[in-house]
């Protein structure tokens, strides 16, 4: 099947560069929703047959016109939310963003029982992200768009992915509803047909000047995530 794979518009906490991980989070703020409208019209030549989003209401937002525009329902399903922010959940201090982004790094390392701070293991996360994505294989559809988070995303793509030499490294950035595209399933293997990191809608949407702590995953921390 074909699989997009969205992160979300830019949130309020992205902005203030704050680790916000928990239900409900925050709303989209007004670049956020013009970007989710945007990649509604990105995505005008994609067949979609549905459309599945996280429990946080920021993909609720994100996903929202391209729902309306195909007269398709949302989904929700459990396990597609990011990466559990634990004891730095809302923090936007610098050993809080440092202490996330090294944990994920970790994983991508290789050593996913290393368990982030009052929060999962990498194994934990996989095991719900994947049983959410075998969820949606098994629903039978030809291309289904996911709307999801940044460090969750880049984490799940990168381990799940086959390897690829054009594959870029899971560090490279993933802004407000940048899009990977996969194509394959669990058992032939998930090969990237594409992974562009800024907004499908145009550099235009991009706010440099946000905090957004998980962007980027930058092992300095300097980076973004969420």
């Amino acid at each position: 099947m074909r699989l997009l794979l969205m992160r979300h518009g830019q949130t309020h906490a992205n902005v203030s560069g704050e680790l916000d991980t928990a239900h409900p989070g925050l709303d989209l703020t007004d670049l956020g929703r013009a970007q989710a409208v945007a990649a509604s019209k990105a995505l005008a030549d994609e067949h979609l047959d549905a459309i599945y989003v996280s429990s946080r209401v920021r993909t609720h937002q994100t996903a929202a016109p391209t729902a309306e525009t195909r007269d398709l329902a949302l989904t929700q399903l459990e396990g597609l939310e990011e990466i559990q922010a634990g004891e730095f959940e809302m923090r936007a201090d610098h050993d809080a963003v440092a202490g996330y982004i090294g944990t994920v790094a970790t994983w991508l390392e290789g050593d996913l029982t290393h368990r982030m701070p009052g929060g999962e293991t990498g194994e934990e996360f996989l095991a719900r992200f994947d049983a959410a994505v075998r969820t949606i294989v098994d629903a039978g559809h030809r291309a289904a768009l996911i709307v999801s988070h940044g460090a969750a995303l880049r984490t799940w793509v990168s381990t799940r992915m086959e390897p690829h030499p054009d594959a870029p490294p899971a560090t490279q950035p993933l802004h407000n509803t940048a899009l990977i595209v996969l194509e394959g399933d669990f058992d032939a293997g998930w090969r990237m047909v594409s992974w562009q990191g800024h907004p499908v809608g145009g550099d235009y949407l991009e706010d440099p000047t946000a905090e957004d702590p998980t962007g980027d995953l930058d092992a300095d921390g300097d980076g973004e995530i969420g």
